[in-house]
């Protein structure tokens, strides 16, 4: 029974502190603290250093005190590229798709592949271009056949308003004379442009290139899907500087001035225009002058 009676006296014990001059031993100040009290401030002063230095470990100076940062510092690294990758992966995967469905359009099928590698249930052109509202539709497919030179329904020539454009500015995709005008009664659904050899063709607005080849009548020959079934066509040209499936902004070069193809009267630019399978006159939208 003495011990425990010992320990008590030892912590309720109190010590008087004096705090003096060196040079006469006179008293500063005084203050007295028991071992209780003394254990408690001292286990305080214990905590906060080891919390204090616990959050420093985990943030400013974890690259130092943590073993597994470096690490996790590359393992998260290589998650980051490894999901770059696959976006990149996935997105080439798409665009090859896309230009294999272009082809087989062309070609006359109708079987579309799906991508089975995407992230979503859209249709393939969808998926690679959401930018772009581009479906395949009956239209465009007479209008492939015919750019292609097969047998191509009478097109159905109605007034289209322009309400459907909006406020969309077109870029002329040629400045100089225009020689024959839009005349679908004499089966002539575009204008020709006259210009100087070797002058740029340029796509009227943003979309993507759904033509590039060759055909026996109009020659070289260009054609962008853009936003809303809107297809823009070039043929003649003497040189091609797209493919199939390429992205171009209004404004950027497709192709050069040409006189290829069986069809052609001289150096000029036969353009047209398309909404869903209806011809448009280009002069009602566009300045060539």
């Amino acid at each position: 029974m003495k011990t425990p009676n010992r320990f008590i006296e030892a912590i309720k014990a109190k010590f008087l502190i004096v705090i003096r001059k060196e040079q006469d031993f006179s008293v500063i100040t005084s203050f007295n603290i028991s071992t209780g009290r003394m254990l408690s401030i001292l286990a305080l002063i214990f905590i906060l250093i080891f919390g204090f230095s616990l959050i420093m470990s985990k943030t400013l100076l974890k690259a130092w005190f943590d073993p597994t940062y470096q690490d996790t510092e590359n393992t998260a690294q290589l998650i980051k590229m490894s999901a770059t990758v696959d976006s990149l992966r996935a997105e080439v995967i798409r665009k090859d798709n896309y230009v294999k469905n272009i082809q087989r359009i062309i070609s006359g099928e109708t079987e579309l592949i799906e991508d089975q590698n995407a992230l979503d249930t859209l249709p393939v052109s969808k998926r690679i271009n959401p930018e772009f509202n581009f479906e395949p539709s009956e239209a465009t497919l007479s209008i492939l056949q015919e750019m292609r030179g097969l047998p191509m329904e009478e097109p159905k020539v109605q007034i289209i308003e322009g309400g459907f454009i909006g406020e969309t500015y077109f870029f002329p995709p040629l400045k100089g004379v225009v020689t024959s005008i839009f005349d679908p009664t004499k089966d002539h659904f575009g204008i020709d442009i006259v210009a100087r050899q070797n002058e740029p063709v340029k796509a009227i607005a943003d979309g993507t290139v759904i033509f590039s080849s060759w055909t026996l009548g109009t020659g070289y020959v260009v054609a962008v899907q853009h936003n809303n079934e809107l297809i823009s066509i070039y043929k003649h040209n003497s040189v091609i500087l797209k493919n199939i499936g390429d992205l171009v902004k209004g404004g950027e070069i497709v192709s050069i001035i040409g006189n290829t193809g069986e069809l052609t009267t001289g150096l000029h630019l036969h353009f047209e225009m398309w909404y869903k399978g209806s011809p448009l006159n280009p002069q009602d939208f566009i300045s060539f002058n």
